[in-house]
């Protein structure tokens, strides 16, 4: 088939899993030879850091732009951390979809729910282990983690665990090579989805009516 076709249907990939599980590595190995994938930059209400861009790094709202734009319903998924708000504003996402891109939103259970529900569409991955015991080792692995912090990470974990069946797709995460080549199943699948190739349908019911 003509990659043309593929090129022109973007769609928002909503990933989650909990800490320790990969997705930060899976995600740009899958994201590093293609060019039609991009992460949601999110809002915030949070000073600027040296170096940081509006619009690059983070949108930089003020706490008013910010709750009037969450009560408009301009946020697909938001949250308070540590007096701050954070969101994923709507319209940037939808743009970037028209224009034929896959956009990434990394982002942990409570919000992807949020996501799900606002936008259905969304497709939904969760990046794990294969098993609880296989993240605990991993965890103690990294030699930075403290008997304490595992625990308190891991309880964090089991909340998103147990949403988990709210997933469209697993993808394991336990020899780096299979977990990218299962990522890259599901975009190839999805992308051959025929809601999102209608002129390829179009043109094949057209050349094939007598």
């Amino acid at each position: 088939m003509n990659d043309d076709f593929l090129s022109r249907h973007g769609f928002l990939l909503i990933v989650s899993g909990p800490s320790g599980a990969g997705k930060s590595t899976v995600l740009h190995a899958v994201m590093e030879n293609r060019e039609d994938m991009f992460f949601s930059v999110s809002a915030t209400t949070r000073a600027p850091r040296e170096g940081e861009k509006h619009g690059v790094h983070y949108y930089f709202l003020s706490r008013e732009e910010f709750v009037k734009d969450r009560d408009d319903g301009r946020f697909l998924e938001w949250a308070e951390f540590a007096g701050d708000l954070y969101g994923t504003p709507r319209e940037p996402v939808i743009e970037q979809i028209k224009q034929g891109h896959i956009v990434v939103l990394d982002v942990e259970t409570k919000g992807a729910r949020q996501v799900m529900e606002n936008y259905p569409e969304a497709i939904s991955v969760y990046l794990t282990p294969s098993s609880v015991k296989v993240l605990v080792t991993r965890l103690k692995n990294r030699g930075t983690e403290t008997e304490d912090k595992i625990r308190r990470r891991m309880i964090f974990n089991r909340e998103g665990y147990a949403h988990i069946k709210r997933y469209d797709y697993i993808v394991v995460n336990d020899t780096l090579r299979e977990a990218i080549a299962q990522f890259e199943a599901i975009l190839l699948a999805e992308q051959h989805r025929t809601e999102r190739l209608p002129e390829l349908v179009k043109r094949i019911r057209t050349e094939t009516e007598v």
